[in-house]
């Protein structure tokens, strides 16, 4: 009900959620200093239905691919942390096992740990030929049919206030060219009305093609099977469907089909029979990075701590294959760029 979800104790409760991480923020230390006064009014303006989501501020980043990043203001990323917690345990546990994106316990490494396993008994231990389809959803978050979104959210979600809610959130944001479709990328709320969406993709993989081997994350998506055939086959019905059933488009230079033995490309890893490798562009990436930041550490514009997380991140992804010699690397150049200056 909304009255049980817009009390003072939720909206306090969704401030300290948000704000983690966040303190040293600007604009968050803004609106720190009329903490109360701010969600007093935000609370007043919810439960009488009088809120409207603000403007947003749109940047661009590279990583590595250029991106717009849209953020909302700060009371309302407040509203979309609200949201997020009350649509989490309503639309988690219908999501399938074998997507990854934005879940508690899941993520990246688990999914290349899932499809190398997978792998691994698909061909008999390595012994047998083994194909991967993989697609991707082409510019998705700008994509997303609001119409859509909101009718799969109606199945779970009854309450009117609530849905006026959820709907004053989604309608806030539209792709410059398209009215009534898109999600910020950035927003709390983007990532769990995305898995809502694309579950709708998962449960006609799963359910409907009856498809065991099929692995999600986010907008990327991968089938393994004997026979590339088959899975030419499978790429036709996915095609249909997403462009029928969800108005999406499926980005035709990444459908792409790999043999086992050639290595299977999936979430920056490259899975071979016995072993798994770092992807070269991300290889490369890494070490752009880790430059720049060491760059930025010699001039005294980045702290010893956070230049350590930096390398801390990366030899985490590392763990995660055979990564010996570029961790070897990795250090050796930390040593030789700290130490040339």
């Amino acid at each position: 009900m909304y009255k049980n979800l817009i009390t003072l104790e939720n909206i306090f409760f969704a401030w300290y959620g948000f704000k983690k991480g966040k303190q040293n923020k600007m604009d968050v230390m803004i609106f720190e200093r009329n903490l109360e006064d701010n969600l007093f009014e935000l609370f007043h303006e919810l439960i009488t239905k009088t809120y409207r989501h603000q403007d947003y501020q749109t940047f661009h980043i590279h990583d590595p691919k250029f991106r717009i990043i849209n953020k909302a203001d700060v009371r309302d990323r407040v509203v979309h942390h609200l949201i997020f917690k009350y649509l989490e345990p309503i639309f988690q546990p219908g999501f399938i096992k074998q997507s990854y994106s934005c879940q508690t316990g899941k993520g990246i490494h688990q999914s290349v740990q899932d499809v190398r396993y997978h792998l691994y008994w698909a061909s008999n231990k390595f012994s047998h030929k083994v194909w991967s389809l993989k697609m991707d959803i082409k510019k998705f978050f700008g994509s997303v049919d609001h119409e859509i979104l909101l009718g799969l959210i109606k199945k779970k979600v009854f309450d009117i206030d609530v849905l006026w809610l959820l709907e004053k959130i989604i309608s806030s944001f539209y792709s410059p060219d398209k009215i009534g479709k898109g999600l910020p990328i950035g927003n709390l709320t983007s990532q769990i009305f995305a898995n809502i969406y694309l579950s709708e993709l998962d449960y006609f993989a799963k359910f409907n093609l009856k498809e065991k081997l099929y692995f999600r994350y986010a907008d990327d998506f991968i089938f393994l099977h004997e026979g590339r055939e088959y899975l030419e086959n499978l790429e036709i019905k996915m095609c249909n469907f997403i462009e029928t059933s969800l108005k999406l488009i499926v980005h035709p230079d990444k459908i792409i089909y790999r043999k086992l033995s050639q290595g299977i490309d999936w979430l920056g890893y490259v899975i071979l029979p016995y072993h798994s490798v770092l992807r070269a562009t991300t290889r490369k990436r890494m070490f752009k990075k880790i430059k720049i930041k060491t760059e930025l550490f010699n001039c005294g514009l980045l702290s010893s701590e956070k230049l350590n997380n930096s390398v801390q991140s990366y030899l985490g992804i590392l763990k995660h294959c055979n990564g010996y010699k570029i961790e070897q690397k990795l250090r050796n150049d930390i040593w030789f760029n700290k130490n040339s200056v």
